[in-house]
């Protein structure tokens, strides 16, 4: 994946396919992506939602964290490396069983976000983790992560094969055409499976709302998946135009945007990922200031709106009822699902209560907007019954 194209950008093991089929190459987190295909972001959001859509997500940052040298207790070589992990995010690590993934936040010192990202434990191998990065964070990511890890663990990066993301109601019944026993998994859990002699790592996961996967291949065998995968007539590829949107109609935040190094968890209504063993021992960064948060000490909380008339788009100042600014938007665009243009943004606890009624400012021009619940379209993910 270290290819560069002519405007410099790194492309992934499937820019011939996207090509090929017509896809919209735009730059983005430094590579060359799809944003859409020939059918048009409407027509690829609609056809997720009813179907499969494919994703290449392959400018994410999966890698794997290793003991250098494992004990041969299963129990505590987790513990030893859940604890090299620990200091950097405000997750449960210690906590995971075998094969479940969590979704948790690093952190710095003053309790800001620096990325949102997946930690897995292993399912085969004793003291090994499977971590999952932003694209546009990754380096100094896996830079923190390896200094953390010092000589005790290694870090092996494996952002140079290919990252597929298969989402949609009928996401479950393709991969598992080609790739039997998928169908097991539960939501945020993961395995290895062998398909034609290659091994792929898929996680019952996304970022799109939907039930689905993520499948990790190496590049040498992405175009024979990807090209497997598109012979089900259930399965169409999307481009980031359609993930974007899916992300937000499902209220989930972009890192960068509606997250970034002065948004702390709280703040970004995201307490769940602040696990209740991290909290009771305040051992993470940036605890103090967290805490307090969650105890109500708040200046301002993310929330979802509902938006009159055109989308307010990132940037745009968020008013009161008087026409004063109170926030700002962070992601916003028009909602294909609900036929009606959607935002998040930031404002003062005193102004997010449900149903309160505030203005946006689009163009110079106050349009009526109104607090909602997020996800503005309800989450479809596959949890099974525990035992």
């Amino acid at each position: 994946m270290a290819e560069a194209n002519a405007e410099n950008l790194l492309t992934t093991p499937l820019y011939q396919r996207h090509v090929a089929a017509g896809g919209r190459m735009v730059p983005f987190g430094g590579y060359s992506l799809p944003v859409q295909y020939a059918s048009g972001i409407m027509a690829e959001h609609k056809w997720t939602r009813a179907h499969a859509g494919l994703f290449d997500v392959s400018h994410m940052g999966p890698s794997f964290l290793t003991l250098a040298n494992p004990g041969g207790d299963t129990e505590a070589d987790h513990a030893t490396v859940a604890a090299l992990i620990e200091p950097l995010v405000c997750g449960d690590i210690l906590g995971l069983k075998p094969g479940q993934v969590r979704y948790t936040l690093m952190l710095n010192d003053a309790g800001g976000t620096i990325d949102d990202l997946m930690i897995a434990r292993s399912p085969l191998f004793p003291g090994s983790l499977y971590i999952v990065v932003n694209a546009g964070t990754k380096d100094n990511d896996f830079a923190i992560i390896a200094k953390a890890a010092g000589d005790k663990a290694k870090l092996t990066r494996a952002d140079n094969g290919a990252l597929l993301a298969l989402q949609g109601p009928e996401a479950v019944a393709a991969l598992e055409a080609i790739v039997a026993g998928v169908a097991e998994l539960g939501f945020m859990t993961y395995a290895p499976f062998d398909w034609n002699g290659s091994r792929l790592i898929i996680a019952r996961s996304g970022y799109t709302g939907e039930d689905g996967y993520e499948i990790l291949c190496d590049a040498e065998i992405a175009e024979t998946l990807w090209d497997t995968l598109l012979t089900d007539d259930r399965v169409r590829p999307i481009g980031l135009g359609a993930r974007d949107s899916l992300r937000l109609e499902a209220g989930l935040p972009l890192y960068g945007h509606d997250l970034n190094e002065t948004i702390s968890p709280t703040e970004a209504g995201l307490n769940f990922a602040v696990s209740k063993r991290r909290r009771e021992a305040a051992d993470f960064p940036g605890a103090d200031r967290v805490l307090k948060e969650y105890a109500g000490d708040l200046a301002r909380v993310r929330v979802g709106l509902i938006v009159e008339g055109a989308p307010a788009r990132e940037g745009a100042e968020i008013l009161d009822a008087s026409g004063t600014a109170i926030g700002v938007v962070t992601s916003g665009g028009f909602a294909p699902s609900l036929g009606k243009a959607i935002a998040l943004g930031f404002v003062p606890p005193a102004f997010a209560a449900i149903g309160s009624k505030l203005q946006v400012a689009v163009r110079g021009r106050a349009q009526s907007t109104q607090v909602v619940p997020t996800p503005f379209v309800p989450h479809r993910y596959f949890r099974k019954a525990k035992s």
